[in-house]
C-alpha cells in the first residue's frame, strides 16, 4: 500500500545542508587532531631516539663481546634493539593519549613538558662531552636548556617541524647497528671454519692454556722483581717449573682485540667482532685438524661451533641483556663521567650458580673455612678442571677465565663479599682501594691456579703437556691514570701492556727467565712449533724457537690500525704502600666518642654465616660534613683493626668511606661487633657512633 503523502507543512526527514556542513567540520576536526596527534608522536620518538637508541645502540654496536659474553643469538639481539627503539616511546605516547581526555590545553601542557624534559635528558648527555660540569651544576644547566627548548617549541613552530623530521634518526640508528656496526656480525654471521693447520711432526702434546684477564705483571712481583711466593705460592710454584717470559707484553688493553691477536698471531687491523667468522684464521681452526678442542671462552667466540661448543655458558638470556641494557643507560644518562664500558658487567658465574656439582675441595685450606668454599669456584673454571685428563687424541684445553677481572667480590680465600655499583675507581683513596680489591681477587686466582696445577699431576698431564698460562692485558692503578686507555699507557705502561706470560714444555721440571722481547702476537707461533702444527698462514709474531725481534721494537693498539709505541724493559715492580701501625692491633670496647658515621651494610654484621661462601667483607658509609678530607678511620671486628682509610672528598655519594677487610680471621659465626673509629693526629682514637 502506498504511503499517504505528507502534510503539507511537515518537515523534510532526510539531511540537509546544514547536516553535511556540520559531519564534514567534524571529520575535518577529527583529521586535524590525528594530525597533530601524529606529528607529537613524531617528535617525541626523534627526542627519544637522540636520548635513549642512539647511545644505547652506539655502545651496544661498539661491544661484539657484549653479546658474545652473554651468548645472545641473532633472535635475542634483534628483539633486544626493537624494544630498545620502540619501547620507551610508548609510555610516553600512551601519557599523551590519556592526557588529551582531558581536554586539549592539558594534552598540550602535558606534550610541552615531556619535549622540555627529552631536551634537559639530551643536554645531560651532550654537556658530559663539551663542558667541565658535572653533577648538580649540570643538571641544572640542563634544566635551563629543557625550559627554553620546550618555550621555543611552543612559541614557534620550526622546533616541531626540524623534530618531526628528525623521527627518522632511529629507524637509521637501527641500520647503522645492524649494518655497519662491529656487533653486526652477529646478525647475519658469515659462517667458516677458517684454515686448517698441518702437521710439521708426528708429536702432538696435550696443550693446557689458561688466559687470565686483566692481571699486570706487576701486581705479582714482590720487590725483588720475581713472583712474590708469600702472596702468591702458586704462580712461583708455576714459574719455577716453566719458562718464564719476563719481557711479555699484550698488544692492547681491550680484550676484543688483544685476545684475537694473541690467537691469530696478527696485530690488530679491523675493528669487528671477536668472532670466528672475522677470524677465520685461529688457534682453533689451526689445531683442529690434529686436536680434539675443549674451548671455555668468555667474551670472544673465535672457535667455531663446528669445532667446539662451550660446556658452560655464562648468565643469559633476553632478560639478562634487557637488564644490562637498562644499566648501561643509567650511566649514560646520569650526569656525572663515567666509563662506558659494558665489560664492566662481565661477571664470572660460581659453581653453584651454574647447577655444577661442587669441584674437588681447593688444598691448603683458608685461615676461615667453610662447607661451601668449593661452590664459589668460577663455573667455566670448575668445567675446564673436569676435562684434564689424558686422552686418546691429542687435545687442546683452552679457559679464558675473567679473573682477577672486574667487578671484584672474592677475598683471597675465596670468600664473597657484595659491593656497591657505584663506587669509584678513580680519584683520592679510591684508587687504593681499587688496587686492594683487585690484589685480594686475584689472591684467590693464586688459588685456582694451584688447583689447576694439582689437578694436572693427579691425572697425570702435567708431564706430557704444553702449558700456557697468561694473560691479555693489564690496568693502571697509578692516580690519575686509571684503567686501560691511552692515557693509562702513556703514564703507566708497565701495569697495562707487561703481563705474565709462562709456557711449560712437556716435560719440562726446571724454571727458567727468558728476557727477550715478546709481544703476545708471538704466542701462537710459539705453541703452534712446540705442538708440531703448522700455521698455513702469514703472521706477524716470532716463535721462540726463532732468533727475537729486536730490543726496544713494542707495539701498543688503543684502536686497530693505529699502533703506539711503547717502551721495552721489563717493568720494576710497584711498591705497596705501608701497612698503617693499627692493623691487625686490638682496641678495646669503649663508649662513643661524640662523633658518628653511617655504614650501609651495618645489618650484615648481626647474623654473619660462614657456610653461605659470603662474608661482610667490603665496609662503606658516610660520615659527617665536619669530619675533614683525609681524615683516617679504623675499622675494627670483634676488637681488631683490619684496616685504615681515609674520608675521601665529598662526591654524588656524599663525605664517603669505604675499606675491605681481607682477613678471614677477623670474622666468626653468628653476631660480629663492627666499630670505627676517628684516628686522631696523636694518633688517639675516637669511637664513632654507628647508624
Amino acid at each position: 500500500m502506498a504511503e499517504p503523502p505528507a502534510p503539507p507543512n511537515a518537515p523534510a526527514t532526510g539531511p540537509g545542508p546544514a547536516d553535511g556542513a556540520a559531519a564534514g567540520a567534524r571529520r575535518g576536526r577529527w583529521a586535524a587532531g590525528l594530525r597533530s596527534e601524529l606529528g607529537r608522536l613524531l617528535e617525541i620518538v626523534a627526542l627519544v631516539g637522540l636520548v635513549v637508541t642512539q647511545p644505547l645502540l652506539d655502545v651496544l654496536g661498539r661491544s661484539p663481546d657484549f653479546f658474545l659474553f652473554h651468548r645472545a643469538d641473532r633472535e635475542q639481539i634483534l628483539l633486544l634493539v626493537a624494544l630498545i627503539a620502540v619501547v620507551p616511546t610508548v609510555p610516553l605516547a600512551l601519557l599523551g593519549a590519556l592526557t588529551r581526555l582531558a581536554g586539549r590545553v592539558a594534552r598540550s601542557v602535558t606534550h610541552t613538558l615531556l619535549v622540555g624534559l627529552l631536551t634537559a635528558a639530551l643536554a645531560v648527555q651532550v654537556g658530559r662531552h663539551v663542558l667541565p660540569l658535572r653533577g648538580v651544576p649540570l643538571l641544572l644547566v640542563a634544566a635551563v636548556v629543557g625550559v627554553a627548548g620546550a618555550a621555543a617549541h611552543r612559541r614557534w613552530r620550526a622546533p616541531g617541524r626540524v623534530l618531526r623530521v628528525a623521527a627518522a634518526g632511529p629507524l637509521a640508528f637501527v641500520g647503522l647497528f645492524l649494518l655497519v656496526s662491529p656487533t653486526s656480525v652477529l646478525v647475519l654471521p658469515r659462517s667458516t671454519d677458517g684454515a686448517t693447520g698441518a702437521a710439521a711432526t708426528s708429536v702432538h702434546p696435550p696443550v693446557v692454556m689458561l688466559v687470565l684477564d686483566e692481571l699486570p705483571l706487576v701486581s705479582l712481583l714482590g720487590p725483588d722483581g720475581r713472583v712474590d711466593a708469600t702472596r702468591f705460592p702458586h704462580f712461583a710454584e708455576l714459574a719455577a717449573g716453566s719458562t718464564w717470559y719476563r719481557d711479555a707484553t699484550g698488544v692492547s688493553g681491550w680484550t676484543p682485540y688483544a685476545l684475537p691477536a694473541m690467537l691469530t698471531g696478527r696485530y690488530p687491523a679491523r675493528d669487528v667482532a671477536p668472532h670466528y667468522s672475522q677470524y677465520p684464521e685461529n688457534l682453533f681452526t689451526a689445531f683442529g685438524g690434529l686436536y680434539d678442542i675443549r674451548a671455555e671462552e668468555s667474551i670472544t667466540r673465535l672457535c667455531p661451533p663446528s669445532r667446539c661448543e662451550q660446556p658452560v655458558a655464562p648468565e643469559q638470556g633476553l632478560g639478562v641483556l634487557v637488564r644490562e641494557t637498562g644499566k648501561l643507560l643509567g650511566q649514560i644518562t646520569a650526569p656525572r663521567d663515567s666509563r662506558i664500558d659494558p665489560e664492566d658487567s662481565y661477571r664470572e658465574q660460581t659453581a653453584a650458580e651454574a647447577g655444577l656439582d661442587a669441584a674437588e675441595p681447593i688444598p691448603d685450606d683458608p685461615k676461615f673455612r667453610w662447607d661451601s668454599l668449593d661452590d664459589n669456584q668460577p663455573a667455566r673454571f670448575t668445567s675446564f678442571l673436569a676435562g684434564l685428563k689424558p686422552a686418546p687424541r691429542p687435545t687442546l684445553h683452552f679457559l679464558h677465565l675473567l679473573m682477577p677481572h672486574s667487578p671484584w667480590a672474592f677475598l683471597p680465600s675465596g670468600a664473597r663479599y657484595d659491593g656497591p655499583d657505584d663506587l669509584p675507581n678513580e680519584g683520592a683513596g679510591w684508587v687504593e682501594l681499587a688496587r686492594q680489591r683487585h690484589l685480594a681477587q686475584l689472591g684467590y686466582t693464586d688459588r685456582l691456579i694451584g688447583e689447576t696445577l694439582r689437578t694436572l699431576r693427579a691425572s697425570g698431564l702435567y708431564d706430557q703437556a704444553m702449558v700456557v698460562v697468561t694473560a691479555d692485558h693489564g690496568v693502571s692503578f697509578t692516580q690519575g691514570f686509571q684503567g686501560r686507555g691511552m692515557d693509562a699507557i702513556k703514564a703507566a705502561p708497565g701495569e697495562v701492556a707487561w703481563v705474565p706470560l709462562f709456557v711449560k714444555e712437556p716435560g719440562q721440571r726446571t724454571g727458567r727467565i727468558d728476557d727477550r722481547n715478546w709481544e703476545h702476537v708471538d704466542l701462537l707461533p710459539t705453541m703452534a712449533d712446540e705442538a708440531g702444527v703448522r700455521i698455513p698462514w702469514r703472521v706477524d709474531g716470532r716463535s721462540a724457537r726463532a732468533t727475537p725481534r729486536p730490543a726496544g721494537q713494542k707495539h701498543f693498539y688503543d684502536r686497530p690500525g693505529e699502533p703506539t709505541p711503547i717502551p721495552d724493559g721489563v717493568p720494576k715492580p710497584v711498591p705497596l704502600p705501608a701497612v698503617h701501625p693499627l692493623v691487625g692491633t686490638t682496641v678495646a670496647e669503649h663508649p662513643p666518642g661524640g662523633g658518628s658515621a653511617r655504614v650501609a651494610d651495618l645489618a650484615g654484621f648481626r647474623s654473619v654465616d660462614p657456610d653461605t661462601g659470603t662474608l661482610p667483607a667490603l665496609i662503606w658509609g658516610t660520615v659527617p660534613d665536619t669530619v675533614p678530607d683525609g681524615t683516617l678511620l679504623a675499622v675494627a671486628v670483634n676488637g681488631r683493626v683490619g684496616a685504615v682509610v681515609p674520608v675521601v672528598p665529598p662526591d654524588p655519594g656524599g663525605r664517603r668511606f669505604a675499606a675491605l677487610l681481607a682477613d678471614d680471621q677477623l670474622f666468626r659465626a653468628g653476631k660480629n661487633r663492627l666499630d670505627v673509629y676517628q684516628v686522631g693526629a696523636d694518633g688517639g682514637l675516637r669511637l664513632l657512633a654507628l647508624s
